[in-house]
């Protein structure tokens, strides 16, 4: 008997969902009531992971990773280059706005395990060192090279910019961001249909 695709689909996405959700819960339970635990948000099978560094004033307000200026800012990018913001996974390094590096390590490792995104777009230098350090299974270290595609294992790759919270206030900055985000665009056209 053969299963059809879209049942394949379907059970790996609710396999995803399942874990996404134990781990946001094991996020929660590690700020024990004290800690505001900010969680990443998106699709749980999405082709792009979205990683910046650490939580922002309005991400600690509602625990949503990219909630806010940045998560606005994100979305008008993604519309400009026409790229489905619902494949789309987004999420902090730091889970909480005081926690040591350790204790979000084993988070993002496993969010890495279950998202299992083509395209990581790692947003800024501190982003940039965490990911390296994470140890994950066949992963290079990334180069600080703006802008560029780099192989991070063999079934994803890595695309580097500024940070977005430290992008959106001046207009340089911003061009820069933006320059470094618009080769996403064309690595979503170059995607076969599904």
């Amino acid at each position: 008997m053969t299963v059809a695709t879209d049942e394949i689909y379907e059970k790996y996405l609710q396999k995803a969902i399942t874990e996404i959700n134990a781990l946001g819960d094991e996020v929660v339970q590690a700020g024990g009531g004290a800690r505001v635990p900010v969680v990443g948000s998106g699709h749980p099978l999405a082709d792009v992971m979205l990683l910046k560094y650490a939580p922002r004033p309005s991400e600690l307000q509602e625990g949503v990773a990219f909630f806010g200026r940045s998560g606005n800012a994100i979305l008008k990018s993604l519309q400009r280059l026409h790229v489905d913001p619902m494949a789309i996974y987004g999420t902090n390094c730091l889970k909480f706005a005081d926690g040591p590096e350790e204790e979000s390590r084993p988070f993002l490792l496993r969010e890495l395990h279950i998202v299992a995104p083509k395209l990581i777009v790692v947003m800024g230098e501190q982003a940039l060192a965490f990911l390296n350090g994470l140890g994950f299974p066949l992963g290079q270290a990334l180069q600080a090279k703006e802008g560029e595609r780099q192989s991070f294992t063999p079934t994803i790759e890595a695309l580097v910019t500024p940070d977005i919270d430290a992008s959106l206030d001046e207009q340089a900055e911003k061009t820069r961001f933006w320059n470094a985000f618009k080769p996403l665009g064309a690595w979503w056209e170059s995607l076969p249909p599904y």
